[in-house]
């Protein structure tokens, strides 16, 4: 074989290596910007019921239950977290016209509103073992009771005391299951505040 062929030989393995390269290259290119959409996960309905206690000692005064409808997997295809807002704005009035003797102010009576609500939001994803990351946010704004506040409410001038109580967290939970979110003392009752969580989900 003269030098030339050999030349030419050698050029032609070559372009053929090349070409070979570049089929396989757009060969796998669809894969790749297909594989987002394989590793999505669908959205799974759930039911999150949130119950806020509270106790004196071992009794409990009182229990107010939430429930919220979530989807699982929401946030991953672009929805949003579910949200609850829920309460009302109790007039307040102002202190600069509070009388220190407690009779009634002379002249125009000025009022401030304040929020009294229980903000939640909730969101979810499935884990790989069937369960479900639940990541809860909690609010409460309420306003102490007369006999709750006898010490506190000398101070403000026979005022309305408020009290709130935040709480941020994630449980991780398979259907059925009930788990405690968050406990708390007040430090003015004394109280426990206890938040419940159960999850269920939507067949």
């Amino acid at each position: 074989m003269t030098r030339t062929m050999q030349v030419l030989a050698f050029v032609t393995v070559l372009v053929f290596s090349g070409l070979n390269a570049a089929a396989q290259t757009q060969a796998a290119a669809p894969q790749t910007a297909a594989s987002p959409a394989v590793q999505a996960k669908p959205r799974v309905p759930l039911r999150v019921q949130v119950v806020i206690s509270r106790y004196q000692g071992d009794k409990r005064i009182s229990s107010v239950p939430y429930t919220l409808s979530v989807n699982a997997n929401a946030l991953l295809n672009g929805g949003k977290p579910s949200s609850l807002r829920m309460g009302a704005r109790i007039p307040v009035q102002n202190p600069g016209f509070v009388r220190p003797d407690g009779k009634p102010p002379e002249g125009p009576i000025s009022f401030n509103y304040q929020p009294v609500a229980t903000n939640i939001d909730c969101y979810a994803n499935a884990t790989d073992d069937g369960r479900f990351e639940l990541n809860i946010s909690i609010e409460e704004e309420s306003v102490y009771l007369d006999d709750q506040t006898s010490s506190a409410t000398s101070r403000a001038g026979g005022l309305p005391v408020f009290r709130n109580f935040r709480s941020s967290n994630e449980l991780i939970l398979r259907d059925g299951q009930s788990a405690q979110f968050t406990a708390a003392t007040d430090r003015i009752t004394g109280e426990l505040v206890r938040v419940d969580v159960t999850l269920t989900v939507v067949k």
